[in-house]
């Protein structure tokens, strides 16, 4: 079993919407089919901040100028080494031009601006949804959530750490 893995995730945030891509260009994707929010892993020498705003500006060519850290997020998955996810959101990000902001093109995915009112219903990781209900709730404490999946992608446990641990599912 190889070390854990170290990634970051933000949603990013305008008129009510969450920017979301669907991911359906690669043929190999632990995540097609699904919806997530922007991120990657970490690069050799990056705090999860610095991750944060090259995944953002690699992905969506927006530059981020401010964000706010929401939780974490301990992705567990067929019995590999963890993932670490830090999970942040941002409404103050900019294109570098005065032009509209625009859907950004992406080669893993799709990107769409989805109202925040309409992202329960896509396709999502069920884990996901537990950490969604918290961003668009604007939960003001940062959460820790532990999402463990089997080989079938079937969520099989679910904790919330943050407090006294919490069994979710």
């Amino acid at each position: 079993m190889q070390g854990a893995r170290l990634t970051t995730l933000c949603h990013l945030e305008r008129n009510d919407c969450y920017l979301m891509l669907h991911r359906v260009r690669k043929q190999v994707d632990i995540n097609k089919g699904k919806w997530i929010g922007v991120g990657g892993k970490f690069e050799e020498g990056e705090c999860p901040e610095d991750c944060l705003r090259r995944e953002v500006r690699e992905e969506t060519g927006f530059e981020l100028n401010s964000w706010r850290y929401r939780g974490m997020l301990t992705f567990i998955y067929d019995n590999k080494a963890p993932e670490f996810i830090f999970v942040y959101t941002s409404n103050d990000f900019s294109t570098g031009s005065d032009k509209e902001m625009p859907e950004p093109d992406c080669d893993e995915g799709i990107f769409k601006w989805v109202p925040k009112s309409e992202i329960m219903s896509l396709e999502l990781w069920e884990g996901d949804r537990y950490m969604l209900d918290y961003l668009i709730t604007e939960r003001r404490e940062s959460f820790s959530l532990r999402l463990v999946y089997n080989a079938e992608d079937e969520l099989t446990e679910a904790w919330e750490l943050s407090e006294a641990p919490v069994r979710l599912k």
